[in-house]
Order: C-alpha cells, then sequence, then structure tokens
C-alpha cells in the first residue's frame, strides 16, 4: 500500500505529515518517560521483523494481485501503540530512502495509512478492549484479524480519500473504491492470520513481552527473555534473506487496483517537487525495489532484506537512547532547581 509521489498533490502530501508528525508528537510525549530497557532489543528486532516481513508479498489467489504485512497491529500488541507507531515510522522511513519503496513526498500519507490506523486504532483499541479483561489464544487471533482487516480498510479507505483530495483523474472515485477495499480485506484477513500465528507464539513463549499482559499464575514463558528475542532475530534473518527471495510477483494490492482502473501503474506527476523528491531518493536509495541497481541478481534481495533489518535496528535503538537522553537530562535539571 506504499504510494508514489505521483498520487498526491503537494498540499494533500503536506497535509497527511502534518497529521502523522501530530500522531508522532503524541507518541513521543506519551512514552518519553519511559524507562524500561528491555523495550529497545525489542522495538529493534520487531521493527526488524516488520521490515523483513514486508518484503514477502503473498498471493491473492484467483486475483492476480499480492499483498504484504502492514504490521502496525502487530507491534502496537507487542510494544504498545506510541512505541508501535514510531519503530512504524523508522521503517517506513529506511523503505523510503533507502530502497525507494514509496514516495518521499507520499512519506506522511504512508506513515498515516499503514502506521497510524494499525497500531492507534487495532493495537489501542480493538487490542486493548479484547484482551483487557483476559489474555487467551483465541481472545490473541480474534484481536488480531478483527484490528488488521479493520486497519487495511480504513487504511485503503484512506489512500482513495487521499487520492480524491488530490484529484488524480484517472482514478475516479467510486471505481478506485469498488477496487480497493475487497482486495485490502482479503490481504487483511491474510494479515490478520500472520499477526496472530505471531502474537501466539509470543504468548506462549514469554507472554510478559505483550502489552497489556496482565499476568497469570497458571501461564509461564517456555523460553527467557533474552531467547525469544534470540529466536525473533533468527526469524527476521531466515525471512529477510531467504524467504524474500519467493515474493510473488504480482502487482500489489494498490497497484492492482490502479491497473484495473486507469489501466496502468504508472501515473506522471509534474512540478519541481516532484524532480525534486525524486533526485533526493535517486540519491538515497542505493537498493532500489530491494537489489542491485541495473541488476537482478538474487544477492541483492539477500543483502537488501539483512541490512535493511540491521539499519531498522540501529534507527529503533538511537530513538530509544534519544529518549534516554533527554529523560536524564530533564531529572538532572529538575534536581538542580
Amino acid at each position: 500500500m506504499h504510494m508514489v509521489d505521483a498520487l498526491l498533490t503537494p498540499a494533500v502530501a503536506g497535509t497527511m505529515y502534518v497529521c502523522s508528525a501530530a500522531a508522532a508528537g503524541y507518541s513521543v510525549k506519551k512514552i518519553r518517560w519511559e524507562n524500561n530497557e528491555k523495550k529497545v532489543p525489542v522495538m529493534g528486532v520487531m521493527g526488524a521483523f516488520v521490515f523483513a516481513t514486508q518484503m514477502i508479498n503473498f498471493t491473492i489467489p484467483g486475483t492476480g494481485s499480492s499483498g504484504h504485512l502492514c504490521g502496525g497491529m502487530m507491534l502496537s500488541s507487542i510494544l504498545g501503540p506510541e512505541a508501535g507507531f514510531l519503530t512504524m515510522i523508522g521503517v517506513l522511513l529506511v523503505q523510503c530512502l533507502l530502497f525507494a519503496d514509496g514516495g518521499l513526498l507520499a512519506l506522511g500519507a504512508n506513515i498515516w495509512n499503514m502506521a497510524f490506523y494499525g497500531c492507534f486504532i487495532g493495537g489501542m483499541i480493538v487490542w486493548r478492549y479484547m484482551t483487557n479483561r483476559k489474555m487467551s489464544k483465541k481472545r490473541i487471533i480474534a484481536a488480531s484479524m478483527l484490528g488488521s482487516i479493520l486497519a487495511l480498510q480504513l487504511g485503503a479507505f484512506s489512500v482513495v480519500l487521499e487520492t480524491l483530495a488530490s484529484r488524480v483523474t484517472e482514478l475516479p472515485f467510486t471505481v478506485f473504491l469498488a477496487a480497493m477495499q475487497p482486495i485490502h480485506l482479503a490481504i487483511g484477513c491474510v494479515e490478520g492470520a500472520i499477526t496472530a500465528a505471531v502474537l501466539v507464539f509470543i504468548y506462549e513463549v514469554r507472554p510478559e513481552l505483550l502489552w497489556n499482559y496482565q499476568g497469570s499464575n497458571e501461564k509461564e514463558g517456555r523460553l527467557s527473555h533474552k531467547q525469544t528475542i534470540a529466536v525473533l532475530a533468527a526469524a527476521t534473518v531466515v525471512i529477510g534473506g531467504l524467504v524474500s527471495l519467493m515474493a510473488s510477483a504480482y502487482p500489489d494490492g494498490l497497484e492492482w487496483s490502479m491497473e484495473r482502473v486507469a489501466g496502468t501503474t504508472e501515473l506522471e506527476a509534474e512540478g519541481g517537487i516532484y524532480a525534486l523528491t525524486e533526485n533526493i531518493q535517486s540519491l538515497t536509495a542505493f537498493l532500489p525495489d530491494y537489489g542491485w541497481k541495473n541488476s537482478e541478481s538474487v544477492t541483492g534481495t539477500i543483502f537488501s532484506g539483512i541490512f535493511g533489518g540491521i539499519v531498522v535496528i540501529a534507527v529503533c535503538v538511537v530513538i530509544c537512547y534519544i529518549f534516554k537522553y533527554f529523560r536524564k537530562r530533564a531529572v538532572k535539571e529538575h534536581k538542580d532547581e
């Protein structure tokens, strides 16, 4: 569902940047005083895990389309909605700048469409409400399915509204909507199943890693905290470095919908801002489309999966230590007063 710049006017793109920045500011304000050292490696590894899984496009049978995990619901169910949202920003930023996945002008919209709904609707509302009284495998599966489907439907609807506001005449509202919503319903079902599998695994091996887990005398983790992180890290390497080679070649839900409605996925936009953002991405994205430039070697995909995950981990760790630095500085200033 990564939008390209040509789908948005600068005014709409700017508005979505403001919306996403507001949500990011709220998230920073909510978690800046957290002092949980154990969350740092979890943020890094789960951010890398989502990055790796997003490289795998799965085929939607009978449609000629594919989809991939968004990950906001999964991250917020583990880290909490605010930390999950900031982690998603890190993932989408790395994808945009290093791999040219999604336009730079459209980054604010992509953050809103792919991260906000999953973290704050799927996580803050659906996950918290459905697991608040008692967490169980059935509740985790139900919350994962409902939250993922709802997040994907809202994200797809936002894409349609954003193109409508941008007056992309090649994508008429009703026809585009009729294409986008059903295909993302199918994608949401698959994402819900994947999310449920990961969260149930964590529930079985280390349930206290799940956000909103209240504790239970009869529920004990099978693995230690470090062992669980190690398993997730190993899975990230395998998924990003190997499983990603088997990604579907079919267009994703957004591209598929555009092709059905406009007959093409390559819409053009003219203007200085579009040329500027394209030039910036051409400089930063040394692994465009998750491969070497001007090469279709599988080594480019393997390197992209592993290197991208490492960069996401680094970004998440830096974010955490920035919070830690300012928290210590604020405490010191408070004591000096």
